[in-house]
């Protein structure tokens, strides 16, 4: 499945239930170092849009599976 992210690029993912779980965690992120306060903030934004985008991928798979029964 594709996923497009927040700059617009397509990401393929090939693991639905890992990506999900790497989203989840980059969006939590952040250097100690607060010089890096604005870059982590967009890092941010990109991550919880990703991690939305999957879930949202996730359950339409489910509910795809469970209506073909």
């Amino acid at each position: 499945m594709k996923i497009t992210d927040l700059n617009g690029c397509l990401i393929e993912v090939t693991n639905l239930r890992e990506a999900i779980e790497i989203a989840r965690q980059y969006k939590e992120y952040r250097h100690e170092d607060k010089s890096f306060s604005e870059f982590d903030k967009r890092q941010k934004a990109y991550w919880a849009d990703m991690h939305e985008k999957l879930e949202k991928a996730k359950e339409k798979a489910t509910t795809i599976k469970i209506s073909e029964l």
